[in-house]
């Protein structure tokens, strides 16, 4: 008897944290999925950092939804799981992303290794060799978060070239960056656009891209970026995936996505 592909993550099984009302994370991940690997999706609605600082900013204090899905989580038998969000690294700072990862192992338990979008973002641009990075953000981050961003690489010994803020179109410009998903916009993202734009703006001393936020549409046009700019390319999701399955110690070939996988 032939069986058909079910998606059973007989080698590993991933978990991901992500923003309740977006699509592409999942989309993304699927697209680049290993045979025999899964991914399994937890849906977070609190502002970010989707955790606290305590006032002595040595622990976090979890959202609700995080505890809720941690503890779904630690039945299913996970290898890794990721918080997919950028913004929470971003906005947390220095030190956020080891009190989160401490935090949410109390609860996954002993055998599951926990990491961050922040913590994968940084271990591909290190093991890409890049340190000049020219960071690009989705349009639904106001000037706090892309400032937030730069200074986060900064604290973390990157020095980026500058960054780019993806214009989506006229329809969009008279709309607040926290009006656009709201109007739409996480549905109705082109990728194109955002290709032409990153290859018009790459600075000539960036040594790599990294097009951060994990509900910005881009995976499929890393491979490409990569061609026209003779430079790494990476992405959130990208990243992510790349380094649970490191993590997870899964040796794979995905293809199409980018040189980080052929490291």
């Amino acid at each position: 008897m032939m069986l058909q592909n079910d998606n059973w993550g007989s080698r590993a099984r991933f978990g991901m944290f992500i923003v309740g009302g977006e699509a592409v994370p999942e989309a993304e991940w699927w697209a680049m999925l290993p045979p025999k690997v899964s991914v399994h999706a937890a849906r977070i609605t609190a502002p970010a950092p989707w955790a606290r600082w305590q006032e002595d900013r040595i622990a976090l204090d979890l959202a609700d939804d995080l505890v809720r899905g941690s503890r779904q989580f630690a039945a299913m038998g996970l290898s890794v799981v990721v918080m997919g969000h950028s913004s929470s690294s971003f906005v947390g700072g220095k030190g956020w992303d080891e009190a989160a990862v401490d935090r949410l192992s109390g609860i996954l338990g002993p055998n599951v290794i926990v990491t961050t979008n922040g913590l994968d973002t940084i271990a591909a641009l290190r093991a890409s060799g890049v340190r000049h990075p020219f960071l690009i953000v989705p349009p639904w981050f106001n000037d706090e978060t892309a400032a937030a961003g730069i200074r986060y690489y900064e604290d973390h010994g990157f020095e980026p070239a500058g960054h780019l803020r993806f214009d989506p179109g006229p329809k969009w410009r008279d709309l607040a960056p926290g009006d656009l998903t709201r109007n739409g916009l996480g549905l109705e993202q082109e990728v194109m656009p955002l290709h032409g734009q990153i290859k018009a703006s790459c600075p000539s001393d960036a040594d790599g891209i990294l097009i951060a936020g994990t509900g910005f549409r881009c995976v499929a046009i890393l491979e490409a970026l990569e061609r026209d700019l003779r430079r790494p390319v990476l992405s959130a999701n990208q990243a992510s995936l790349w380094h649970c399955l490191r993590l997870a110690d899964i040796q794979a070939d995905v293809s199409g996505y980018g040189g980080v996988f052929k490291i």
